[in-house]
């Protein structure tokens, strides 16, 4: 194995580290120290590759958004349901993300990462507001779709951190969030139609 392979290699392994740290102990736990020993290298190596402790977190987040991306691509499917189910199904997927990630989900949304520059937007979150916002439009013709599309993430953001704190299933009474979700559609897209 040639050095660029074995320093590709350590990279990918300290991010495959942190990713199943974020998952086992949460998003406070991925100290550089931890990451490197878990990726079995000296507390320094990391440095090689993220020069600092916010670019291996933004790689870690990066590999997040990834991942929710891929999970919303699958329940879309071939995009043959209607933009109003594709926007349940995306809504589904990304509620469900956060509530069996938290970890993860979390460090996604980190204020220091994404104001940084160092997470990406363009290349990690934007494209997944893209698909949002073209589901909003077909299902809301003549809409400024981006503002609804913004409105309604704002929403599925508030629901999946309110339910994860327990305190939406406390105030509604609700077993599970779809009910809030349908909520949040019928409130941004209208009652769906019969």
């Amino acid at each position: 194995m040639c050095v660029n392979e074995r320093e590709t290699g350590l990279k990918a392994r300290l991010i495959d580290a942190g990713v199943d740290l974020v998952a086992e102990e949460g998003a406070q736990a991925l100290t550089l120290r931890e990451i490197a020993r878990r990726a079995g290298v000296s507390h320094g190596a990391p440095r090689r590759h993220f020069p600092t402790h916010l670019e291996l977190l933004s790689a870690i987040a990066h590999r997040g958004f990834t991942d929710l991306a891929a999970r919303v691509a699958e329940a879309l499917g071939d995009g043959g349901a209607s933009p109003r189910s594709q926007l349940t199904a995306l809504g589904l997927v990304y509620l469900d993300f956060a509530r069996s990630r938290p970890g993860m989900y979390e460090l996604m949304f980190r204020h220091d990462l994404l104001e940084s520059g160092r997470l990406g937007l363009r290349e990690t979150s934007l494209p997944l507001f893209g698909v949002l916002t073209d589901l909003v439009g077909r299902a809301r013709p003549g809409t400024e779709a981006r503002v609804t599309a913004g409105a309604l993430w704002a929403n599925l953001h508030g629901i999946a951190q309110l339910w994860g704190w327990g305190s939406l299933r406390l105030a509604t009474g609700a077993a599970d969030f779809v009910p809030l979700l349908r909520a949040a559609l019928d409130a941004h897209l209208g009652p769906e139609e019969s």
